[in-house]
């Protein structure tokens, strides 16, 4: 497979990236909270964990979940991203926050255009085999199994990228010595916010991060509306500044909306679109 030369792309086996589940998130898709305090329930979560492992198995004998990463030369351009050149546009809050903290945007943890010196900021896709969410057609318990196993695939092989992309490629945390319980609750240095979440919630980015990446090298593809497929997919940023964390960009008024479209260079109602939860 030929790769942009700024590209990488890894392929892990299940057996590689299972470590990484964070299985809260994969019992809650089921209903279940982090502790049963009802013995059936606890029980029941216990015989679900047990049927997983054994899909896990099963699932390992055929398919690999795969990601895709690229480190971009990049600058802070008002609440634009440059990466590689490309113009990636961001929201900022607008809410006023009862302490009166500062209005947030992704870009406010990369260098400056006006520094005069260009920092790093990494774009990543990972996803599961698009065959896996095909599986068991004739039988929804195992389909559904299934489904939920590769969403947390895609994410667990992203928690496995993102550790390699600190300590050895970047390497802007060569001394990083974590435990995996650890790394998902996130006690590394920076973060990792992904398309569709609080801070990044524009799926139509998607189009712009795939120009860069190329997704289709692990077979990712984008629908009309950006979605991405298999679904059993995420991608996003990898910011390294220490101070940056998460946060909700939340509610925005017309004015970021109509500026927004113009730096996006999309029609207001196109955007609208994309941005509903957030107007």
């Amino acid at each position: 497979m030929m790769n942009s030369p700024a590209d990488k792309v890894l392929t892990y086996a299940i057996h590689d990236v299972t470590p990484y589940i964070n299985w809260i998130y994969f019992f809650h898709a089921w209903g279940f909270q982090p502790k049963e305090d009802d013995r059936a329930k606890a029980a029941e979560a216990m015989q679900l964990l047990k049927e997983a492992n054994w899909m896990l198995n099963q699932l390992d004998e055929t398919y690999h979940v795969h990601a895709i990463f690229r480190l971009c030369k990049a600058n802070a351009d008002g609440d634009n991203l440059l990466l590689d050149g490309t113009r990636f546009p961001l929201l900022r809050q607008q809410i006023p926050h009862p302490d009166g903290s500062p209005f947030l945007c992704l870009s406010d943890f990369v260098r400056p255009l006006a520094s005069g010196t260009p920092d790093t900021v990494g774009i990543f896709a990972a996803s599961c085999d698009g065959e896996v969410e095909l599986l068991y057609e004739d039988d929804p318990y195992k389909r559904m199994l299934v489904q939920t196993l590769a969403d947390r695939l895609a994410e667990a092989a992203t928690e496995k990228m993102h550790e390699y992309v600190r300590k050895v490629v970047w390497g802007y945390a060569k001394d990083e010595n974590l435990s995996i319980p650890e790394l998902l609750k996130e006690k590394f240095q920076g973060i990792r916010p992904a398309v569709g979440y609080p801070s990044l919630p524009d799926q139509s980015v998607n189009f712009l991060l795939n120009e860069l990446l190329h997704m289709q090298q692990i077979g990712i593809t984008l629908t009309e509306n950006g979605a991405m497929r298999p679904h059993a997919t995420v991608c996003g940023l990898m910011l390294a500044h220490p101070a940056a964390r998460y946060f909700a960009v939340g509610k925005i008024g017309n004015d970021q909306l109509e500026d927004y479209a113009r730096r996006r260079g999309m029609p207001i109602n196109e955007v609208r679109k994309f941005l509903a939860a957030n107007l």
